[in-house]
Formats: C-alpha cells, sequence, structure tokens
C-alpha cells in the first residue's frame, strides 16, 4: 500500500482550502460534513462556494494566497488552476510538515480523500490511490447497492449499548462473538425495521442469556480453502474465516487466500514440504485442540478438499478423542479444479465413465498402490503429490497394462494466474516435465480425456 488508510478525528481539525471554483466548492462540501474548523483563500468565488460561506459561516478570505496562510492548519487542499501556485503551496506545505492535497494531481498529493459510502456513523472509505477513478466509481455503486440504507441504525443501536455489553463481558474475544449474534440474528433485524423497543429488550435479554453461559471451549472449523483460485472458496469459508480468532494453515493455501483472513487473526503457519514437515501432524493435531479448550475459534484452512488426502480425519479423530465441537467445510478439491482450468474433463462419455484419486507419494522409492485397478481402460487416474515419483507412475502404469501412448498431463499452480500445464504420453511425460522445469505442487491427470485439451482450453490459453 502506497497510502496507509487512516481516519481523522475531525472534531479540532482546521483545514484550509486554497481556490474556490467548483473543485475547491466539491471538498468544501466533504469537509463540511464533519465538525472540522474550515477556512477559504482565494481571489475569486464561486456562487457555489458564496452559498456553502453564507450557509455555515465559514471564514473567507477574497484574495491571492499568502504563505502565512497555512499556519494553524491541520490539513490543505489546493484547488486552484494554476500548477506553479499549487506547487509552490505543496512544497511550502511539506517544509512544515502540514498534510496538502493539490486536487487532481496524485504526485503533489501528501493525502488522497478516498471514495466515501457514508452511513455514518458507519463510514466506507475507498480508493485506488488516484490511478483507476472510473473502477473506483463502479465499485462503490456495488457498495451502495448492497449495503443497506438503514445500516446507521444499527451503528447507532451498537454506540447505545457498547458500555453496557462491554461492563458484561470481561474479554475483547467474547464482546465480539456477541456482537456477531446480534448482528447477525433478529435484533439486527428490529433495529433495521425500526423497531427499537424491542430491540432493546431483546438484547437485554440475550445479553443476560450470554453473560451466564460457558464460553471456555471455543470450536475448530476444518475449511478447504480450493485449488487455489479465492474466486473458487465457498460463501461458509469465507465467513468463518472473517470470524475466526486462529487460522492454521498449510503451504497449499495461496497467499491470496490467506489475505481474506481476518486482520487481527493470529495466523499459523503448519506448512509442509517435500522432507521438511514445518510441524508433525501429531503436534498439528494436539494444537487444534489447545486452542479450542482455550476458548478460540479456531479455522483449519486445507489446500483443496480437507478430507481428500489432506489428512482432515485424521485431525477430527483427535478432535472428537478429545471433546471438541467442530464443523467441516468442503471445498473444490485440486483434482477437480486442476481438470476444469486445464481444460481437462475427468469423465465424459466416449472417453471415461469412472475417474480415480490415487497419492502418488513416494516411500523408499516406491508407491504402495492398486496399479491393475488404476490402468483400467476408459478410465481417468488423478495423483496427488506425484511429481516426485512421476517416473515411477508413469512405468507402473505402463507395466500394468496402459499403452505408452496413454495421454498424461501434469498441471501445476492449478487455477491461479501463472497456472502451467505439461502434456505429454507415459513415454516422455518425464523427459517434457524436466524441460519445462515443473516444480511441485503440481496434479497428476492420465486417460484419454487429455486429448480433450486441445478443444476446451478456456483458462489461460498458450
Amino acid at each position: 500500500m502506497q497510502y496507509f488508510p487512516v481516519f481523522i478525528d475531525a472534531e479540532h481539525l482546521s483545514v484550509l482550502i486554497v481556490g474556490a471554483g467548483e473543485v475547491g466548492a466539491r471538498k468544501l462540501e466533504l469537509i463540511l460534513k464533519t465538525p472540522a474548523k474550515v477556512t477559504i483563500v482565494s481571489p475569486w468565488v464561486s456562487d457555489t462556494v458564496k452559498l456553502l460561506v453564507a450557509e455555515h459561516s465559514l471564514t473567507l478570505h477574497e484574495r491571492k494566497f499568502e504563505d502565512a496562510d497555512i499556519f494553524s492548519h491541520n490539513m490543505i487542499f489546493v484547488a486552484t488552476d494554476d500548477p506553479h501556485i499549487n506547487q509552490h503551496i505543496h512544497d511550502h506545505a511539506c517544509a512544515h510538515n502540514i498534510l496538502v492535497n493539490v486536487v487532481d494531481n496524485t504526485s503533489l498529493c501528501k493525502f488522497i480523500t478516498p471514495s466515501i459510502v457514508d452511513r455514518s456513523p458507519i463510514i466506507i472509505a475507498i480508493t485506488s490511490g488516484g490511478v483507476a477513478p472510473v473502477l473506483l466509481r463502479y465499485l462503490r455503486q456495488k457498495l451502495e447497492s448492497v449495503i443497506p440504507n438503514k445500516v446507521e441504525r444499527l451503528g447507532r443501536f451498537s454506540e447505545k449499548f457498547r458500555r453496557a455489553v462491554k461492563s458484561r463481558l470481561a474479554t475483547v474475544t467474547q464482546r465480539r462473538y456477541f456482537w456477531e449474534s446480534v448482528l447477525d440474528g433478529d435484533i439486527a433485524e428490529s433495529v433495521l425495521q425500526g423497531d427499537e423497543a424491542k430491540a432493546d429488550a431483546d438484547l437485554i435479554q440475550a445479553l443476560d442469556n450470554f453473560a451466564n453461559e460457558d464460553h471456555s471451549q471455543g470450536e475448530v472449523y476444518l475449511v478447504g480453502a480450493g485449488p487455489g483460485d479465492p474466486d473458487l472458496l465457498t460463501f461458509r469459508a469465507l465467513r468463518l474465516m472473517q470470524k475466526a480468532d486462529i487460522v492454521v494453515y498449510d503451504r497449499l493455501v495461496s497467499p491470496e487466500i490467506v489475505e481474506l483472513v481476518r486482520r487481527d487473526a493470529q495466523k499459523i503457519y503448519v506448512g509442509k514440504a517435500k522432507s521438511k514437515h514445518t510441524i508433525p501432524q501429531d503436534e498439528i493435531n494436539q494444537l487444534l485442540v489447545d486452542k479450542a479448550l482455550e476458548g478460540y475459534r479456531v479455522v483449519r484452512l486445507k489446500g483443496g478438499d480437507p478430507f481428500i488426502f489432506g489428512r482432515g480425519g485424521e485431525e477430527l479423530e483427535t478432535l472428537v478423542e478429545q471433546g471438541i465441537n467442530f464443523q467441516v467445510v468442503p471445498a473444490v478439491t485440486a483434482a477437480s479444479g486442476a481438470a476444469s482450468y486445464a481444460g481437462i474433463p475427468l469423465t465424459h462419455r466416449d472417453h471415461a465413465q469412472s475417474v480415480v484419486f490415487a497419492t502418488g507419494h513416494l516411500r523408499d522409492n516406491t508407491i504402495n498402490l492398486n496399479w491393475t485397478a488404476l490402468a483400467q481402460p476408459r478410465q481417468t487416474a488423478v495423483f496427488y503429490m506425484g511429481m516426485t515419483g512421476l517416473s515411477v507412475i508413469s512405468q507402473e502404469l505402463i507395466t500394468h497394462g496402459m499403452s505408452p501412448d496413454m495421454p498424461i498431463a501434469v498441471v501445476a499452480s492449478a487455477t491461479m494466474p501463472h497456472q502451467r500445464v505439461v502434456v505429454g504420453t507415459l513415454s516422455d511425460i518425464v523427459a517434457k516435465v524436466e524441460a519445462a522445469d515443473i516444480k511441485p505442487p503440481a496434479l497428476i491427470i492420465v486417460g484419454t480425456v487429455v486429448n480433450l485439451r486441445k478443444q476446451l482450453n478456456w483458462f489461460n490459453p498458450e
């Protein structure tokens, strides 16, 4: 972020606006929504500014800017049509450490004013840093359409009961849980409908109930993060990621998805690379138990689907043994995501009537699988964690009856912008993958469905 977003308390803010044309008027209208003190300096004043000055009893100096004008002000907007004056005021203000904004000239702005969705006391501000104003207006329109017009009622309602909730609930976590339950339920709906008497009574009752409940134990959410593209997250996965106190995630969860986790949640990385386990699996299992027993909401975020080669079952067995409540959120598994984004249907009436998932993980340089079952005709085989054992997989399938010319695809970084796909046959895929310098993690898809990629490749065509 080039610009750090903050909200400034305007109660004692003193703002200078240099220039009183229509551009200056727009900034003045924005500032007048706050309690800030405003002074305007300009030799020429538009009718809009004159009207605003009269309505709000503002200080107006109808003259040219003087260097002494900047003093006693905390913030300056420069809205003149003279680039030399704009540059001079910018340099002068910067020399005295005063925030300055030269309107429509990002390079001369020490701060920028965002696009605002105003539902005071709820205010949402977004910015593109001055590089995409049309996109910014589009996003604001989207926000305006999905945020209830009466959401300010919820803001005032929350403010009214803030002290009462704080006095009854000792910890920040408890208070957050309580307010989440209020805002997700019927109390918030009553507020939005204007029935504050009912909302007040229901909140007092809910607060009594919550304060008397045992919140000493938390809960674990086993959440699938999908194959990588954040757009493939389920709504429930995203909602729980935003509610979590602690997120335990592995190497296959993309940085773009980790970025969607609640900002102040604790993030614990337990990723595994080949032969390099950051934390042994049994310690991960116990970590989930320990954090839940401490009263936290814990999201265990796993790449792909947690029940397909994700050891989700092992982790849940430990939770059951320790009496920890849990939920499971399925996801687009890596095989489905990789195949779809590579343009390779896993089943097809003319090619494959079944699909089988297998692990290609090497143990003592061998892969102990039912190769006869995997080498069946009119079937698609998908291998997870098979990059290191690719040569073994290819040879075993040939040994057990597959043609050396059977199509095979290796999909790396599936569903991401940098996705790579290498297509070959069982006899030449190892050499092709080495030549392309493909690194794990990657999935291996074997079957005649791979031939359909030429027609069906829709994502990142090569």
